[in-house]
């Protein structure tokens, strides 16, 4: 069985605070994310919108990427999820339907 990870990007509203993160299981990490459920950025600064995702095989790519997305400028973060989700339409719902 072939295992995806996922490098995501959340969102406090649009253009509000961002957050890099990455997972194996995206539905719960998200889900972990808007109920508080770990303690810590997300839950202090109320960043709960999922506005990007990206999916890979591999969990090095899948690092790697979060490192980059994390070292890039507010504005090219902002340029990345505007392209694929203009509106900053919040995916998970999406994802649970």
């Amino acid at each position: 069985m072939i295992k995806s990870y996922y490098v995501y990007i959340l969102a406090s509203k649009r253009n509000g605070t961002l957050y890099t993160g990455v997972t194996n299981d995206l539905i719960k990490r998200i889900w972990e994310h808007k109920n508080d459920v770990i303690e810590g950025f997300t839950q202090k600064y109320q960043v709960h919108h999922l506005v990007y995702f990206e999916e890979t095989n591999d969990i090095m790519a899948a690092l790697e990427r979060e490192k980059q997305l994390k070292k890039w400028h507010r504005q090219y973060k902002i340029n990345l999820i505007e392209k694929d989700n203009p509106f900053w339409k919040d995916l998970y719902k999406d994802l649970i339907n």
